[in-house]
């Protein structure tokens, strides 16, 4: 079973937008989720609710881990109440067409795999929504 997914996508745009887009709360609604707090310091954490299926939501509880400011960012990932830990890095790259971004999500493994919300799948399909649509929009409207 795979435990970790990658996704990348490149924005039309310099580093510090993507960075301001991944780290500024005031951002992250329009494009992520709608957090009541975020800072981009090593301890910070922070909980959300979300999931695809409306009547099922799940407390999200992250703490940031590594961040270099327009470079990398790193949080913890867990659901309160299940069983596991995992971890996503977000790391930019300056290129000609503008920002590569590369998403790392591991240990995804770690949760409960009876539970179908938890399989491998259901990450890539979220994540690939959320950077290739949903944040590729943000950063071009």
């Amino acid at each position: 079973m795979a435990s970790t997914i990658r996704v990348s996508e490149i924005y039309p745009v310099p580093p510090a937008e993507v960075w301001q887009a991944l780290t500024d709360v005031h951002c992250m609604k329009f494009w992520y989720f709608n957090l009541k707090e975020f800072r981009a310091e090593p301890g910070f954490t922070f909980e959300f609710y979300g999931g695809k299926d409306e009547n099922m939501q799940y407390l999200h509880r992250c703490t940031v881990l590594e961040v270099i400011p327009n470079k990398l960012l790193t949080y913890s990932w867990l659901y309160v109440g299940f069983k596991g830990i995992s971890e996503v890095s977000f790391e930019l790259t300056a290129t000609a067409q503008g920002t590569l971004l590369q998403l790392t999500h591991s240990g995804i493994s770690s949760f409960e795999q009876e539970n179908k919300d938890f399989d491998c799948s259901e990450f890539q399909a979220g994540w690939n929504y959320i950077l290739r649509i949903s944040l590729k929009q943000y950063l071009t409207a």
